[in-house]
C-alpha cells in the first residue's frame, strides 16, 4: 500500500530512509520493503532531536532534495521544518511517520489510503472557502477564531506527485487559522503530542495565543514546553479534522489526531502549510467529541462527519 498507492513508486525512483535510534527497527521495515521495487536506497540514522518542528542536520536536507521519494520515521516530526518544505519544493515525494509504531503499522498501513480521500479532500475545501471556525464539544470547549484567506489541505495519503507530502497514516484535513484571531477556551480530552494525557487540559486563548494552561500533570509539562520553546509556541496554529475510520485515540498524536470525527488544535509553528508563525515548536492537541462549525455549516458533530 505505502510504495504501490501512496507513493505509486516508478522502477529505480531514488528513495530515502530518515530515521533516529529509536525507529531503527521501523526503518528497516521500509528499507527491506523497498529494495522490491529499487535499487537507489539509502537510510541515514541521526539523533539529537528533542522536540518537534527542530531543523535536521543539512546532510539530511541535502539527500532528502536529492531524493525521489522520503519516508521520514523519526520520534520527533520533521513535517513542520523548512528542510522538508525544502525538499518538496525541489520535488521529492515525502512521509512523516513520528513516533509511528510496529503496531500502528500492521494495523493501519494495510488500508488503501483512497477510502478516506472523499472526507479529507471535502473538508479542505470547504476549510479554504470558509471564513470563520467555532468549535465546540460537552466538555466545555468554545472558542471561535478566522480562517479567511488560509488554505485547507487534505492529508490523503496519496503522495503520487513530484513535492506532495503528508502523513502516514494519513486522514485529516487541516488548515492554519489567522494568527490573532482565536479567542475562547479548549478542552483538551483525546490527546496531546508525546505526552500522557492524565486529565483535561483546560487551555484560554486570547488574540491567538494561550494564555492559560490549567489540569494535571500533561498541562504543566506542556506550560514547561512552550515556555523552552518561546512566546511564538502559544500561538495556535493549526486547526484539524480527523478522517480515518481505522485510527483510534492513544497517547501517539500521529495517529490520534487522525481519529475520525475528532479535531485538533496546534499551537507553534505554521510557517509550513500557509501560516506566518515560525518557531522550533509544534503541539497538537485532539478534542475527542467535537462540534465544528465553518460559517453556518456544522461539518463535525457527535463523532460523525457531514
Amino acid at each position: 500500500m505505502v510504495f504501490e498507492k501512496s507513493f505509486e513508486i516508478s522502477r529505480h525512483e531514488k528513495v530515502l530512509i530518515v530515521a533516529d535510534p529509536d525507529k531503527q527497527e521501523e526503518a528497516f521495515v521500509f528499507f527491506e520493503l523497498a529494495k522490491s521495487y529499487t535499487s537507489n536506497l539509502s537510510c541515514i540514522i541521526f539523533d539529537g532531536m528533542t522536540e518537534n518542528a527542530q531543523e535536521p542536520p543539512e546532510d539530511i536536507l541535502e539527500a532528502m532534495k536529492t531524493s525521489d521519494i522520503a519516508i521520514l520515521t523519526t520520534t520527533y516530526s520533521l513535517s513542520h521544518t523548512q528542510a522538508r518544505r525544502a525538499a518538496s519544493a525541489a520535488g521529492t515525494r515525502i512521509a512523516s511517520l513520528p513516533n509511528i509504531t510496529l503496531e500502528m503499522m500492521k494495523r493501519m498501513l494495510v488500508i488503501d489510503p483512497t477510502a478516506m480521500r472523499s472526507d479529507s479532500e471535502k473538508i479542505a475545501a470547504l476549510l479554504t472557502f470558509g471564513d470563520a471556525v467555532t468549535i465546540t464539544s460537552p466538555q466545555g470547549s468554545n472558542i471561535s477564531f478566522s480562517i479567511k484567506g488560509r488554505v485547507g489541505i487534505p492529508d490523503t495519503g496519496i503522495l503520487g506527485q513530484p513535492g506532495e507530502f503528508g502523513n502516514l497514516p494519513a486522514g485529516e484535513a487541516f488548515i492554519a487559522p489567522v494568527e490573532g484571531t482565536a479567542n475562547g477556551s479548549l478542552i483538551v480530552d483525546g490527546a496531546i503530542a508525546d505526552m500522557e494525557l492524565d486529565a483535561p487540559v483546560k487551555i484560554i486563548v486570547k488574540a491567538g495565543i494561550a494564555e492559560s494552561i490549567d489540569g494535571g500533570k500533561a498541562a504543566r509539562a506542556l506550560e514547561r514546553r512552550m515556555e523552552l520553546a518561546g512566546d511564538n509556541a502559544r500561538v495556535l496554529c493549526e486547526l484539524g479534522i480527523g478522517t480515518n475510520p481505522t485510527a483510534r485515540l492513544s497517547p501517539n498524536v500521529l495517529e490520534a489526531e487522525k481519529v475520525y470525527g475528532t479535531c485538533h488544535v496546534a499551537f507553534g509553528n505554521n510557517s509550513t502549510f500557509g501560516g506566518k508563525n515560525f518557531v522550533l515548536f509544534h503541539t497538537d492537541c485532539v478534542i475527542e467529541d467535537p462540534t465544528v462549525t465553518i460559517d453556518d455549516i456544522v461539518v463535525v458533530n457527535n463523532k460523525s462527519i457531514l
